[in-house]
């Protein structure tokens, strides 16, 4: 028989892992993403000095056996290798540090390392978003928000956050069900660059009773620049509160609420905010992921398989199996 042709609107790390599994296997893959380039909440921002910054997904970890071998293997390819930092948490600044741990990985140069890997070699169109998952006849019509017609499929996955998904998944109104009872908490990260080091014994840090649930010392990990510079992760009852307001009003904020909870001096050179506004599942789903065998159509994402990065990973991997049996 011949393969199913395949649409997967979104290119993180979901979109980026089915695609290049049913691609390797046959698959005539097309991916779609609204962004300028690959990678979703694995982005890594670049400063005008050179420096570098994950303002998203942090690190990763591998529990997995699937993806601890796929971890593995972009260790061996220099993708991937493991953040050796000082990892503890914070409240009322007293500083707990932590004594054992999981290993946490990360990407290098980037966070994004992994996504542009797996997206050489895939169909990828960056800069268009999909509006509408229409049904004609035995096949799925695509048209982007300016009315472009993007082509028929007879499989389409939804590889974007839980509330974007649902009315991509209109023709199948149980999965849209499923999708829209996930709900996803928004996050408000800063990042700031520094002329000197951040006096605080810790990279990593988890903070409690602060508007801040997580800071990181970002360049703090394997192949990053020199210099010094911070992540800072608010709270999602912060960022609720906050969500519809300036970058330029949030920055200020937060970086008075680490210097508070660090109980040290914070004078960043440069200082900027950036809004995930479906950052994390809260509950995810625990199905691995959503599929229609009879239509075609489904979604993928961490928030289908435990909301962490390996989840996106094993979300794709469930979901690319369906599609294959389908297509037997």
């Amino acid at each position: 028989m011949t393969p199913p042709r395949v649409a997967i609107i979104g290119a993180g790390l979901a979109g980026l892992t089915l695609a290049r599994f049913l691609t390797e296997t046959g698959f005539p893959v097309k991916v779609f993403d609204k962004g300028r380039g690959p990678a979703g909440r694995m982005s890594t921002r670049r400063e005008d000095g050179g420096g570098t910054f994950d303002h998203g997904a942090q690190y990763f970890t591998a529990r997995d056996p699937g993806f601890q071998r796929m971890v593995g293997t972009w260790v061996e390819q220099g993708l991937v290798a493991e953040w050796r930092g000082r990892f503890g948490s914070l409240e009322h600044g007293t500083v707990t540090p932590q004594t054992e741990g999981p290993v946490r990985y990360v990407g290098v140069p980037g966070m994004n390392a992994v996504a542009r890997r797996l997206a050489s070699g895939v169909d990828l169109r960056s800069g268009v978003r999909v509006e509408h998952v229409r049904r004609e006849a035995d096949a799925w019509a695509l048209t982007s928000e300016s009315g472009e017609a993007l082509g028929t499929f007879e499989v389409v996955v939804a590889a974007v956050p839980a509330p974007q998904a649902v009315p991509l998944l209109s023709g199948a109104p149980e999965l849209a069900a499923r999708a829209a009872g996930v709900r996803m908490e928004p996050c408000w990260a800063v990042m700031a660059s520094f002329d000197a080091p951040v006096a605080l014994p810790l990279d990593g840090v988890f903070l409690h009773g602060s508007p801040l649930s997580w800071a990181a010392r970002d360049s703090s990990k394997p192949g990053r620049p020199p210099g010094e510079r911070w992540v800072l992760h608010a709270s999602p009852e912060f960022t609720r509160e906050h969500l519809e307001e300036a970058p330029e009003a949030v920055a200020p904020l937060l970086l008075e609420a680490f210097a508070r909870a660090a109980g040290v001096e914070v004078r960043p050179r440069e200082a900027r905010a950036h809004r995930w506004r479906y950052a994390r599942a809260e509950p995810a789903l625990t199905e691995g992921a959503l599929f229609d065998e009879r239509t075609g159509l489904g979604a993928c994402g961490d928030w289908c398989a435990g909301s962490r990065v390996e989840g996106a990973f094993v979300s794709a991997v469930a979901v690319s199996r369906r599609i294959a049996l389908m297509a037997r």
